[in-house]
């Protein structure tokens, strides 16, 4: 059987046709840019995520599951992000009813399997 080989940015592409793939791509790419900020900081002032983890007075598992993308607690990365610079801007906003439908088909699909 033969398969065809894609290259990642081809299948990505491909993935982005689905709305509520698109919509976590984005949200990842969002969180990758608050990281990056962060990370920059640390190196750009030579400190370690505990040092950094004392100033903001947070734990340094903290620091590290934030410059792994791994964060649910906006207050936690609003006071890093506060330290470094950055203020944190949070919206959501209404998607067309057309994509809100086809996103719920998919979720629910998932929710079967």
């Amino acid at each position: 059987m033969k398969y065809k080989i894609e290259s990642v940015d081809e299948h990505i592409k491909e993935k982005l046709k689905d709305p509520y793939f698109k919509e976590l791509h984005e949200l990842e790419h969002q969180k990758l840019g608050l990281v990056k900020k962060i990370i920059s900081y640390r190196v750009n002032n030579n400190i370690t995520q505990d040092e950094l983890a004392d100033q903001v007075g947070v734990t340094q598992q903290h620091i590290s599951k934030i410059e792994n993308c791994e964060f649910t607690d906006p207050v936690t990365l609003a006071k890093v992000l506060l330290f470094v610079g950055f203020r944190v801007h949070m919206k959501a906003e209404p998607i067309r009813p057309v994509t809100r439908k086809k996103i719920r088909r998919v979720i629910q699909k998932l929710a079967m399997a």
